[in-house]
């Protein structure tokens, strides 16, 4: 017969091995959760000179959320246009577009930046006027800013926003400029073409399109 002496040590024992055994369980059953998503932003216009603070948001498979911090790789498509440094912070270097990208272990989230010219006094299209046929693509159009300071005006044609007075008309806008912004249009009518542009202010300009 077991002695009490023997018995606590039994018992002991099997508590030792139970406590084990769910600690073995518990550290199998929790494990860290795992990124699956990340947003960045935010998506802006700034003026050239400027700078937009971006943050990265994680989104794990638990639903929870993170603001991810130090690990984060940050790099831009255009860093002429717009540059981020190592902690988010993008300056816009020249008017045009980046694509921002925040990447974290093996996942990688993204924002647009827009870079505008800054002190636009003035905004012009040119020709003031044209004239296109029916489903035939038209000259193109410059949308062209006049910065304070300068006698020289700028092409701004791929970072304006382009709109008609017309449902049935394609905006063809490029990615450089120089080349233009054309319309294509599939019934014959007189169109109003708009162009803004936001720098200091919000500045528009109009032309006329003629369809036959």
């Amino acid at each position: 017969m077991l002695s009490n002496k023997k018995k606590l040590q039994l018992v002991a024992a099997f508590a030792t091995l139970f406590l084990f055994a769910v600690g073995i369980g518990c550290s199998g059953f929790f494990v860290d959760p795992v990124l699956t998503s990340i947003a960045v932003g935010p998506t802006a216009t700034i003026n050239q000179g400027a700078t937009v603070q971006e943050s990265a948001i994680g989104t794990y498979n638990d639903g929870s959320t993170k603001t991810l911090g130090s690990g984060v790789q940050w790099s831009s498509s255009d860093a002429t246009s717009a540059s981020v440094n190592n902690s988010g912070l993008v300056t816009g270097a020249s008017p045009g577009s980046a694509t921002i990208t925040a990447a974290f272990q093996a996942t990688s989230g993204t924002s647009s930046i827009t870079v505008s010219l800054g002190n636009v006094t003035a905004l012009k299209i040119t020709p003031l006027s044209g004239t296109v046929a029916v489903n035939a693509v038209s000259l193109p159009f410059f949308a062209n800013a006049t910065v304070a300071g300068s006698s020289t005006p700028v092409d701004v044609s791929p970072t304006a926003t382009w709109t008609t007075s017309s449902q049935t008309v394609t905006i063809n806008v490029p990615s450089t400029t120089g080349v233009g912004v054309t319309f294509t249009d599939t019934v014959s009518e007189t169109v109003t073409i708009q162009a803004t542009y936001t720098s200091t202010t919000t500045l528009t300009a109009t032309a006329t399109l003629t369809v036959n």
